[in-house]
């Protein structure tokens, strides 16, 4: 389980936390489905938002939901999950991206990959679900070529990027495949007139995900010698959270531009939740309402200083030392950049996500650890020790009060 929108289960309620593990649970069985049990660990929680979205407007209908029998990742319990072309859109979207995180790590030598063997049988499994995403998606309509190239073409920013190079020019690609990802559920619910604010809400949706996992990965990014797309190019933390709040008010603005049958959840995930999620990778507790927020020391003073932009002969090139003439190589936003101190490999991180999988920990556990980053994760169904239920409480300020009225 990975992704940048992992809302707290009070703050969601019974009845939109129901639908939201029905999604969760839909885009889990869409992959084993057609794909197979092992397609199983590209479940993710921002690919679940792809489901979401679809459902949110559509009419309503018998067909959205089925019983689904006992699962180990629900405690043996049966549930009511999301089928149909919106998880399919999502399993599709899930596979190619996890194809090309495969063929990167490939490509670096990460771990057990460094062994040929090893690396033959990885990258036998990356075609197979570069190649199942592309049937699953041509079924309900979206090509996929989409997400391939903005993946192939990452590698030749970030080799190119350098400081001065604009942020937003390495973050583009991640944009473009998001953005479509996106519209296309309005086609799949027969509302072509939602296809252009949801590529623009799909569109900042991407810049957010790649920013903040920017944001999240400096620190060992640099400790490392790791390619991150912050340190070379030179931009700021202030400067990343500036974007990061213009693209979390678009999204809104967006939001507001698109037609649903029932938005509740889509609006809470993509206007809520995901203010939050800004919130923690920054390191603050206050509302994502401009900058003026932002605690002395952490991003606007001492954070600065600390990562700064990086010098002639420092750690940032992940494949030697520094080099002024192409200093930074590799990598790409779906998690090709080789892995930091104590990331486990890929095949050991799969078995990783199966025994997690498999004890219940992703549903039932109130924290666990990633397969792959190691980086602490709550459990889907855990309970949290928030100071309040949503963001009306935690501030007076915050743009979702003030604006949007939805009484969340």
């Amino acid at each position: 389980m990975f992704g940048i929108v992992r809302p707290c289960s009070h703050r969601l309620g019974e009845g939109l936390k129901a639908q939201w593990m029905a999604h969760l649970c839909g885009l889990c069985l869409a992959l084993r489905g057609d794909h197979g049990q092992f397609a199983r660990v590209v479940t993710n929680y921002d690919g679940l938002l792809i489901s979401v979205l679809t459902e949110a407007q559509t009419e309503r209908a018998s067909g959205g939901r089925r019983t689904a029998g006992p699962c180990p990742l629900r405690g043996m319990r049966t549930a009511s999950v999301a089928q149909g072309e919106g998880a399919r859109l999502a399993a599709a979207v899930s596979l190619v991206l996890a194809s090309a995180k495969v063929r990167d790590h490939v490509a670096d030598g990460d771990g057990l990959l460094a062994r040929r063997p090893v690396a033959l049988a990885a990258r036998k499994v990356a075609a197979s679900w570069g190649k199942a995403g592309a049937r699953t998606g041509s079924d309900v309509g979206f090509d996929t070529a989409v997400l391939v190239d903005a993946v192939d073409r990452q590698l030749g920013i970030e080799t190119l990027a350098g400081l001065g190079t604009p942020i937003l020019t390495v973050t583009e690609p991640t944009e473009t495949a998001t953005a479509a990802a996106f519209a296309h559920t309005a086609i799949l619910a027969g509302r072509p007139g939602n296809a252009e604010p949801l590529a623009e809400a799909g569109r900042l949706f991407g810049r957010l995900a790649h920013l903040l996992d920017a944001v999240e990965d400096r620190e060992t990014d640099a400790a490392s010698g790791a390619w991150n797309p912050l340190t070379a190019t030179g931009t700021s933390l202030t400067e990343a959270r500036r974007l990061a709040d213009d693209a979390l008010h678009g999204i809104r603005l967006a939001l507001r531009e698109t037609e649903f049958t029932d938005g509740k959840l889509a609006h809470l995930l993509l206007a809520h939740e995901l203010g939050r999620s800004v919130d923690r990778a920054f390191g603050t507790e206050a509302c994502s309402h401009g900058g003026a927020h932002l605690a002395e020391g952490t991003l606007a003073g001492t954070a600065e200083g600390a990562f700064g932009p990086p010098q002639p002969g420092g750690p940032q090139a992940p494949h030697g030392p520094y080099n002024p003439q192409n200093p930074y190589g590799g990598g790409n936003p779906f998690g090709g950049e080789p892995p930091r101190p104590g990331k486990r490999g890929f095949w050991a991180g799969c078995a990783a996500a199966i025994g997690v999988c498999c004890t219940c920990k992703v549903c039932c556990a109130d924290e666990f650890e990633g397969p792959w980053s190691r980086k602490k994760r709550e459990g889907c169904l855990s309970g949290c020790d928030c100071s309040c239920c949503d963001c009306c409480e935690a501030c007076e300020c915050c743009e979702c009060c003030s604006c949007c009225d939805c009484g969340l």
